[in-house]
């Protein structure tokens, strides 16, 4: 069972924050070992857990009155953390509509699914969670086979996308016919996917909805794949124009998530670490219509956070529009299943858009 420690919101010191960052710049080293830390469950079933959630109010530590951050305005913000022992490593995050309802993924192969709860419009905490293997097209749990490093998740109604970083896969399930009990089947890659580095293939799913410029296509984003002028590499998967493209990489940021805004802009959520930059959060906007094949794409920063603010290591973004029209973007952040680390989940409303 992995170790875990008691937290107090909003008050991580500054030690602990390097140890932080020193612990996730050796992540990559430590998810190079093959079947590294795996738990797999004697039963491939749901199972009920309970959450325990502590309140974040503030996201500005240094100016705990502040809620503006670049174009985002913060709602507020909950630690997470559970007694089970697969909980953690939340790598991706969809909300729906209602903006309560919402399923998540970890890297090591695990759903996790749940309801939103709000104190007004702050979240509050969560209830109904649920946690299951993800399965494999066998019914054997995927990460039984090595296909664990679960980091990106992609909906189209009810069928969803799920990118395994570890071995260059996508896997599509049918979550709205056979909720957490669904099998994964690989869908079809352009060969590029495959030659991805190891552990820096792909990060992010995107799916165009009808209505959209790149309608049926999947928009899949390396975590750090680089083309030949330092740019990381994109893909259209399917859809009216398959093909490559790249996305312009500044600030030695890495791509962790990406989730599609309802007017359909992408917005590409970042991280970065560097022993003298320390550990770093940005969130990109980019135009749909600038992705095409061959394309080199850029989009405006809506904000920047390093580790005088609450944040971890941020690797899912969720986007929906609440009842009164605003866009929420709902963060999540991987703890690496690490003492030293939090699982957090932070609330934006897009203050400009």
């Amino acid at each position: 069972m992995t170790k875990r420690m008691m937290v107090r919101p909003c008050s991580v010191a500054w030690p602990n924050r390097r140890m932080v960052a020193a612990f996730i710049a050796s992540v990559p080293f430590f998810a190079a070992i093959p079947g590294a830390a795996q738990v797999l469950p004697s039963v491939a079933r749901p199972v009920a857990i309970d959450i325990r959630s502590e309140p974040i109010t503030a996201f500005d530590i240094r100016d705990p009155s502040r809620r503006r951050f670049g174009l985002l305005e913060f709602r507020g913000g909950l630690v997470l953390r559970s007694a089970h022992s697969s909980f953690g490593g939340i790598s991706a995050i969809r909300v729906a509509a209602d903006g309560t309802q919402f399923i998540a993924l970890t890297d090591r192969g695990w759903w996790f699914r749940g309801r939103l709860l709000y104190e007004g419009t702050r979240p509050s905490g969560i209830a109904d969670a649920e946690m299951a293997p993800m399965l494999g097209p066998d019914g054997k749990p995927l990460a039984a086979r090595g296909w664990y490093d679960t980091e990106s998740i992609a909906e189209d109604g009810g069928t969803l996308y799920v990118g395994i970083e570890r071995v260059h896969q996508i896997v599509r399930f049918n979550y709205g016919k056979e909720g957490l009990l669904a099998r994964g089947r690989p869908i079809a890659l352009p060969a590029g996917v495959r030659a991805l580095p190891a552990n820096k293939g792909v990060e992010a799913l995107v799916f165009v909805p009808k209505g959209f410029p790149l309608a049926g296509s999947l928009i899949a984003i390396s975590e750090r794949g680089l083309d030949k002028m330092g740019n990381i590499i994109g893909f259209l998967i399917g859809g009216p124009t398959p093909g490559n493209f790249a996305i312009k990489r500044s600030s030695n940021y890495d791509i962790t998530d990406a989730a599609l805004m309802p007017g359909g802009d992408v917005l590409l959520l970042e991280r970065r670490f560097g022993w003298d930059s320390g550990l770093g959060a940005r969130m990109r906007r980019v135009a749909l219509d600038d992705i095409k094949p061959r394309a080199l794409v850029d989009g405006s920063v809506l904000f920047e956070a390093d580790l005088g603010y609450e944040i971890d290591n941020m690797e899912g973004l969720g986007v929906h529009r609440d009842a009164a029209g605003q866009i929420v973007l709902t963060l999540v952040s991987d703890d690496n299943f690490s003492a030293v680390q939090r699982t957090l989940l932070l609330q934006f409303i897009m203050a400009e858009f």
